[in-house]
């Protein structure tokens, strides 16, 4: 588990989205300013991962599936094996390690996740593993990012 300078990402090599994701534009106590930052944010992040690990040679299967349950942020391939890769992404640390958001309920619901998205894609017979990924945007322009694999 190491942490990998991603480098700084302009807005000009992707649109970002500016509305949010569909159940995150309701934040209590936010303005639609901020959900709109949070939400781009959370793109950005998303983009870093998915460059990072396919610099780290795995194939992106698909990216934010849902289903009834919740969303998959990043589905991947690693040889046989399937990698489910939950994304937080921050700016400080403040609060914390993006690690220590993902909780045990969190987690349950990741390997839940990572049963229905096997099921949908007749993959159940597959190796999975469930990873961690975690962003830090750091002044607007620096971006580091680690991987933690096997969390749950």
């Amino acid at each position: 588990m190491r942490a990998d300078h991603a480098g700084s990402m302009s807005s000009s090599r992707r649109s970002v989205r500016a509305a949010p994701r569909p159940g995150h534009d309701t934040a209590p106590g936010l303005s639609p300013a901020r959900v709109r930052r949070r939400a781009e944010l959370g793109l950005r992040g998303e983009e870093a991962a998915a460059a990072y690990l396919v610099r780290r040679g795995l194939r992106i299967l698909a990216r934010n599936w849902r289903c009834p349950e919740g969303e998959i942020d990043i589905v991947a391939g690693q040889g046989a094996t399937i990698i489910v890769a939950e994304v937080k992404t921050r700016t400080s640390l403040r609060f914390g390690s993006p690690l220590e958001a993902v909780t045990a309920t969190k987690r349950r619901r990741l390997r839940r996740l990572a049963r229905r998205w096997a099921a949908a894609h007749r993959a159940g017979g597959r190796p999975m593993r469930i990873d961690v990924v975690c962003v830090l945007v750091l002044h607007g322009d620096r971006v580091f990012v680690r991987h933690h694999q096997g969390v749950a």
